[in-house]
C-alpha cells in the first residue's frame, strides 16, 4: 500500500512528537522511526527521509490541509519545534465568520439546556469550543442584543429520554406506567417495543409497538409515570419506516385511516403566512384571486390539524371534505355557546 495512504496518521504522529515537552526537538530520524513503529502494525511500508520531508512541508504550507503549522528547525538542538509552543494540528483554525456561525449554533442548542440528554451534549459542545480556542465564551451575552430565541419551560417527561434512547439503540423492551390526559383515566402498565423518539411542538413522544394489542402507538413522554428498560430483546417490524409512517400525517398522530385531500380558502393576508411556511409538504395552491387563495393538503384528519385551522380564526374556511367542515362548525358553535349568558 502506498505510504501516502497513511499521510494523515503521520501528520498526527509528527505533531505529537514535536509537542512532547519531555523529549523536545525530535530529529528527522526520530520522526521517521516513530511513524514506522506506530504504523507498521497497520501494514505500513518502510518510511523514507523524503516522505518525512514532504510531510513537514505539507503541514507547513499545504492550503488544503489548513494546518499552516509553525514548524521550525533548531540548528542548536538539531531537531524540530513549534514557534508557537501552544500550537497543535488538533486545534482547528477558524476565521471570524466560522466563529460566529459556531456561536450561533451553540446558542441555538442552549435553548434545550434544561433537558438532561441535551445537557450531556452541551458538555461536548463546550469541549469543541475549547478546542477551537474561541476568544469569547459560548454563553455570548452580546448575541442577545441582536438575536432573541424562544424560551420554553422544561418539558415534563424529558428525564426519560436517555433511557428510551438507549432501549431503542440496543432494541430492549421497556415497561412503563402511563396515564392519559383523558378525564378519569387511571394509570396503566404497558410493555412496549420502542421504535422512535419524535419531538413535536416542544413535547417529546415515543412511537412503539404495544405488545398487548399488537399495534404501533404514540405515547407522550409527559404522561409517563415511570419506565424500566428490560433485558428482553425485540425486532422492529419490517413494515415500519419512520418516513413513510408519518408521510401523510399532520402532527404527531398516526393511524391507519387513509389520507384525504383537504381544501382551505384563505384570506390573502393569511395565505402569505401559509405560503411562506407551508402547513404540510403536500401543500399546493389550487386557485388564487385578489380576494381569496385556495390551497390543498393531502393528510389524515387529526386533532392537530383541527387546532391549527381553528387558530386561523375568520381568515380560513374549510371547503372540503364535508366531515371536517361539519366538525369545525360544531366546535365553533360550542365555543359561541360558552359566551352566552
Amino acid at each position: 500500500m502506498p505510504s501516502n495512504k497513511y499521510a494523515l496518521f503521520r501528520y498526527h504522529i509528527i505533531d505529537k512528537l514535536i509537542r512532547n515537552k519531555h523529549n523536545p526537538y525530535p530529529s528527522k530520524q526520530d520522526l521517521k522511526q516513530a511513524c514506522q513503529e506506530e504504523l507498521y502494525g497497520m501494514g505500513s511500508e518502510r518510511i523514507s527521509d523524503s516522505t518525512i520531508e514532504k510531510d513537514l512541508f505539507a503541514m507547513r504550507y499545504e492550503d488544503l490541509l489548513g494546518y499552516h503549522a509553525p514548524i521550525r528547525y533548531s540548528k542548536l538542538e538539531k531537531g524540530y519545534y513549534y514557534k508557537d509552543s501552544n500550537y497543535s494540528i488538533s486545534k482547528i483554525s477558524l476565521n471570524e465568520r466560522d466563529e460566529e456561525a459556531i456561536k450561533f449554533a451553540v446558542n441555538t442548542l442552549n435553548q434545550f439546556k434544561g433537558i438532561k440528554v441535551f445537557k450531556d451534549f452541551q458538555y461536548a459542545i463546550s469541549k469543541i469550543v475549547d478546542r477551537i480556542n474561541l476568544s469569547e465564551s459560548i454563553q455570548d451575552s452580546s448575541i442577545e442584543k441582536y438575536i432573541q430565541f424562544d424560551q420554553y419551560p422544561e418539558v415534563k417527561g424529558s428525564e426519560y429520554l436517555p433511557t428510551l434512547l438507549s432501549a431503542i439503540k440496543i432494541k430492549n423492551t421497556v415497561v412503563m406506567e402511563y396515564r392519559k390526559f383523558d378525564d378519569g383515566a387511571g394509570v396503566k402498565s404497558y410493555q412496549i417495543n420502542p421504535y422512535l423518539l419524535k419531538e413535536f411542538r416542544h413535547r417529546w413522544y415515543l412511537i412503539g409497538y404495544d405488545n398487548e394489542i399488537n399495534y404501533i402507538k404514540t405515547f407522550g413522554l409527559d404522561r409517563i409515570i415511570s419506565i424500566t428498560q428490560t433485558e428482553e430483546k425485540f425486532k422492529i417490524d419490517d413494515y415500519f419506516n419512520p418516513d413513510s409512517f408519518f408521510k401523510n400525517c399532520y402532527g404527531i398522530t398516526a393511524f391507519e385511516k387513509d389520507p384525504v385531500e383537504i381544501q382551505l380558502s384563505l384570506t390573502p393576508n393569511q395565505a402569505r403566512y401559509i405560503i411562506s411556511m407551508p402547513m404540510h409538504h403536500s401543500q399546493k395552491i389550487i386557485n388564487k384571486t385578489k380576494g381569496e387563495v385556495v390551497i390543498s393538503i393531502y393528510v389524515r384528519l387529526t386533532w392537530e390539524l383541527i387546532m391549527d385551522i381553528l387558530a386561523m380564526g375568520n381568515n380560513v374556511k374549510v371547503i372540503s371534505p364535508i366531515n371536517l367542515k361539519n366538525k369545525l362548525q360544531q366546535i365553533l358553535q360550542e365555543s359561541l355557546n360558552n359566551y352566552k349568558a
